[in-house]
C-alpha cells in the first residue's frame, strides 16, 4: 500500500505535477524561430484556411485530446470541484501519453451548468482531435455527452460511462466463455445505476443479454414498476416488473453481478445464493462491493473481478481510453460510435487467449498468465493492446463510415507496434524476414522455463522451427510446471540420440590433431550445447542459440572448435544492437577481442556492416578513439587510424570514418563544420570500439543509465550462425535472437 506521503511527494517534487508541454520541432537558430512563428507559419495558416481538413496535417490535432472535467463525480472522492479535480485529470494525460502516445491538455471548469460545459466543448473543436469527458456526475453527464455527440464532428467519450463498460464487457464475454453459459439466457443484477451502471448494462444488452434478464439496483433497492418514486429517463429504460425489491432477492439464482456502487455492498449469503459458477464484477473503487477472499470463501466456484490491482481480473478503464482514442485519432473519426466499442471489447477478449509476453508477467511480479478464471482481460502493461485495440477501433470506424482518413489496416498494426518505440521496428523487420523462410533452430537448452517459452511463440508465429535438447521427461515436467504447450516443438535427448556417433566421429575428425580422442568425443557429445552445434555442422539444423544457463565462453568455445570460420575472416567478434526509441544503433566488438590489431578491427567493422544491412540499415561507420582525426597521436589512435584506412581499402562502398571521438560521431553538424573531409554526413549508426573494455562497457553504460534496448550479443565470423544468449535475457529478447539466427541461416 501506498503512503499519504508517498502520493504528495510524487506529485510535488521536482517540477510541480505531472505533465509539461515539449516542443516536436527544433527551435534553436533563427532559421527555426522563422518556420516556427512569424513569417513561416502564415503558410500553413492559409493552407488551412483553404481546406480545413489540412489542419490535421500541419498542426498536432490529429493527436490532441482535450480531458474536460468539473470535478463532480471524482472516483471515490465524489463531488470536490474543478480544482480539486485536476490531478486526476493531469494523470489521465499521463496515461494517454504512456499508453498510446496520445498527447493532452487537461482542461478543469468551474461550472455545475451542463450548458455551459456543452458550449464550451463546442467552442474548443477546432482545437482538438477528440474530447475525453471526464468525472462529471450524472444523469448531467448524460446529456452532456448526447449534446456534444450531436452537435459535433469529433470523437466525444465519457470514460466513465463506456469506459468501465467495455473492460468488463470483455471480461463477461471471456467468463461465460470459461464457464460454458449463453449470454442470451445469462440472469445479470447491477448494483449502481449512475453512469458505468447505465452505460455497462447497455453495453451488455447490445451483446447479447436479454433486457428481461436484467434487473438494476440504486441506492434505494431494485428499481422495480409501482416502487413509488420517479425515474429520469436514464434509469427508466432498466425499470422491471418483478416482486424482487432487495439486492438479496435480486441476487438469487444470478449468473453475473455488476457493482458499480459502494464497498461491502454484498454478503457471502448473497454470492451463496447465486447460480452455479457465478460471475461477480464487485468493481466499486477502492474498495468492492465484496472483498475477493470474501466472494471465494462463499463459493470456490465464483469468478471475480474488481477495480483493484491487488486481486484476480482487474477491471482498469486505462485498457481502453488510450487505444480507443489511438484509433479514432488515426482515422480522423468524427464519433466514437457503438460498434467502435464493441470492437475494443472484442479484441481485450480475443487478447486475453494468446500466450502473454514474459516482460508482462514480470511487471506483475509472477511466472506467466494464462487465460482462464484469474485471467480474463489483458494487463495494462502488456504492450500488444495498443496494436490490436487501436486496429480494430480504426477497423470499425472505418466499416460503419465515420472515418475520414482511410488507411490499410494491416500497415496500421506495423505503424502501432512501433508507435510507442520506434526502434524496436527493426526487429519487426528481422521476424518478417525470418517468417518468409522459417529455418530449423535448435535450443540446447531445453531444461530452462524461458527457452520453452521461446519456442513456442517461435513456432507459433511462424519464425521457425524450434528443437529443444534434453531429456524428454525432465522438460515435460518443466513445461507442465509453467503450463506451456510443447505442440509442434520437437524434442531430442544427445544422450539417446542415434546420431551421437555419428557427431562424435565428426568432432574427432575436426580435434583429433588437437587432444582429442574417440571415446571422449562420445563423452562430450552428451553435452548439449556441443551436440547442438554439432546438428549445426552436419547439416540436421540452421542455426542454434544458446546461453541463458551458461556464461558465455560455454557457448561460444563449442561454436569456435567445430564451426569453421567464413570466408575471408580471421577470427569471431560480437556486436550488440542497441535500441532507442526511434534510434538503432550497432557497437562492435562488446563481447569476444580484448584488444584487435588494427586488421582485426577492421574486419569486425565490415562484419559490424553486413550484420547492419540484415536490419534493412544502411551502415554509417564510425571508428571510435579519444582523438579526432589525429588530434592525438598514439599508438592506440593510430591503430583505430589504420584500421579506418584498410576498410576503405577493400570495401569502398562503405561510409566509414575515423578515428574520432564518441560525441562527434552522433554530431553531424558539429562534424561537417570542424572536418567538412569526413564522409560522414549523418549520425553513425555502427561504432566500432578500439578495444573490448570501451565497448562492453559503453553498450552497458547507455543500456542501464540511457535506458536503451540491447539486442545481442550477435556473434560475427562463423560460417554458419550460432548465437549467444546472455543469462538476463527474457523470453521475448529470445525470441529477437532466434528471429536473427534465422535471418542469419537464410543468408
Amino acid at each position: 500500500m501506498i503512503t499519504k506521503q508517498q502520493a504528495l511527494d510524487y506529485h510535488s517534487r521536482g517540477r510541480r505535477g505531472k505533465i509539461e508541454v515539449n516542443s516536436t520541432k527544433p527551435c534553436r537558430t533563427q532559421l527555426d524561430l522563422s518556420l516556427a512563428y512569424t513569417p513561416g507559419v502564415a503558410e500553413p495558416c492559409l493552407e488551412i484556411q483553404k481546406n480545413p481538413a489540412d489542419i490535421y496535417k500541419y498542426t498536432a490535432k490529429g493527436n490532441l485530446v482535450a480531458v474536460i472535467s468539473n470535478g463532480t463525480a471524482v472516483l471515490g472522492l465524489g463531488n470536490i470541484g474543478a480544482a480539486a479535480g485536476k490531478p486526476v485529470m493531469e494523470g489521465k494525460g499521463v496515461l494517454f501519453k504512456r499508453f498510446a502516445d496520445v498527447d493532452v491538455f487537461d482542461i478543469e471548469l468551474d461550472t455545475e451548468d451542463p450548458d455551459e460545459i456543452i458550449k464550451c466543448c463546442q467552442l474548443l473543436e477546432p482545437t482538438f482531435g477528440g474530447i475525453n469527458l471526464e468525472d462529471i456526475k450524472a444523469p448531467e453527464c448524460f446529456y452532456i455527452e448526447e449534446t456534444l455527440k450531436k452537435t459535433m464532428k469529433i470523437p466525444i467519450f465519457h470514460d466513465d460511462q463506456h469506459g468501465t463498460a467495455i473492460i468488463s464487457a470483455a471480461a463477461l464475454l471471456n467468463a461465460l466463455e470459461v464457464v460454458q453459459k449463453d449470454i442470451a439466457k445469462i440472469k445479470v443484477v447491477f448494483s449502481g445505476a449512475g453512469a458505468a451502471g447505465i452505460a455497462c448494462a447497455k453495453l451488455y444488452c447490445t451483446l447479447g443479454v436479454r433486457h428481461e434478464n436484467l434487473m438494476m439496483v440504486d441506492s434505494k433497492g431494485v428499481m422495480y414498476e409501482g416502487r413509488g418514486d420517479k425515474f429520469n429517463e436514464y434509469k427508466a429504460e432498466f425499470v422491471r416488473k418483478t416482486d424482487c425489491h432487495t439486492l438479496a432477492d435480486a441476487m438469487e439464482g444470478a449468473d453475473v453481478f455488476v457493482g458499480v456502487s459502494v464497498k461491502d455492498l454484498v454478503t457471502k449469503e448473497m454470492v451463496k445464493s447465486m447460480a452455479k459458477d457465478p460471475i461477480i464484477f464487485a468493481m466499486a473503487n477502492p474498495d468492492p462491493e465484496i472483498t475477493y477472499p470474501d466472494a471465494l470463501e462463499a463459493r470456490s466456484d465464483v469468478i471475480m473481478a474488481t477495480g483493484r490491482s491487488d486481486y484476480p481480473n482487474q477491471v482498469n478503464n486505462v485498457l481502453g481510453f488510450p487505444f480507443i482514442f489511438r484509433g479514432a485519432l488515426d482515422v480522423h473519426a468524427t464519433a466514437i460510435n457503438e460498434e467502435m466499442k464493441i470492437a475494443a471489447a472484442k479484441a481485450l477478449a480475443a487478447l486475453a487467449k494468446q500466450d502473454v509476453p514474459e516482460q508482462v508477467a514480470k511487471a506483475y511480479g509472477v511466472d506467466h498468465f494464462k487465460f482462464g478464471r484469474e485471467y480474463l482481460i489483458p494487463k495494462p502493461f502488456d504492450p500488444r493492446i495498443l496494436v490490436w485495440e487501436a486496429s480494430a477501433v480504426a477497423r470499425a470506424a472505418i466499416e460503419t463510415g465515420v472515418a475520414q482518413n482511410k488507411i490499410d489496416i494491416d500497415e496500421y498494426k506495423r505503424i502501432l507496434a512501433t508507435r510507442i518505440g520506434d526502434g524496436r521496428s527493426v526487429m519487426r523487420v528481422m521476424e518478417d524476414k525470418a517468417k518468409r523462410n522459417p529455418k530449423t533452430i535448435v535450443f540446447p537448452e531445453g531444461n530452462s522455463s524461458r527457452i520453452l517459452r521461446a519456442a513456442r511463440i517461435v513456432k507459433k508465429d511462424g519464425i521457425g522451427h524450434p528443437i529443444v535438447l534434453g531429456n524428454p521427461d525432465a522438460i515435460k515436467k518443466v513445461a507442465d510446471e509453467h503450463e506451456i504447450e510443447l505442440e509442434g516443438i520437437q524434442i531430442i535427448d544427445p544422450i539417446t540420440s542415434e546420431r551421437r556417433q555419428e557427431y562424435a566421429k565428426r568432432y574427432f575428425q575436426k580435434r583429433c590433431r588437437r587432444g582429442m580422442s574417440l571415446d571422449k568425443a562420445i563423452w562430450t557429445m552428451r553435452e548439449r550445447t556441443f551436440f547442438g552445434i554439432m546438428m549445426l555442422e552436419m547439416g540436421d539444423c540452421d542455426c542454434v542459440v544458446s546461453g541463458v544457463t551458461s556464461n558465455y565462453p560455454a557457448t561460444v568455445s563449442p561454436a569456435l572448435e567445430i564451426i569453421d570460420l567464413a570466408e575471408g575472416v580471421s577470427r569471431v567478434s560480437g556486436m550488440t544492437a542497441m535500441i532507442q526509441k526511434d534510434k538503432l544503433y550497432m557497437f562492435a566488438d562488446t563481447t569476444v577481442n580484448i584488444n584487435p590489431k588494427a586488421e582485426e578491427l577492421a574486419e569486425i567493422a565490415i562484419c559490424a556492416a553486413e550484420v547492419a544491412r540484415q536490419f534493412n540499415i544502411e551502415p554509417r561507420i564510425a571508428m571510435i578513439s579519444f582523438s579526432n582525426f589525429g588530434s592525438v597521436r598514439s599508438p592506440e589512435s593510430d591503430k583505430v587510424a589504420k584500421a579506418t584506412a584498410i576498410v576503405k581499402e577493400r570495401r569502398p562502398d562503405l561510409v566509414v570514418e575515423g578515428e574520432m571521438q564518441a560525441d562527434t560521431a552522433l554530431m553531424p553538424e558539429y562534424m561537417a563544420k570542424r572536418y567538412p573531409f569526413s564522409q560522414l554526413k549523418e549520425v553513425a549508426n555502427v561504432l566500432v570500439f578500439p578495444d573490448l573494455d570501451s565497448g562492453n562497457i559503453a553498450y552497458k553504460l547507455v543500456q542501464r543509465m540511457g535506458g536503451l534496448e540491447a539486442i545481442g550479443p550477435i556473434l560475427m565470423g562463423l560460417s554458419k550462425p550460432v548465437h549467444v544468449l546472455h543469462p538476463t535475457l527474457d523470453v521475448n529478447e529470445i525470441v529477437d535472437m532466434a528471429a536473427i539466427a534465422v535471418v542469419d541461416a537464410q543468408r
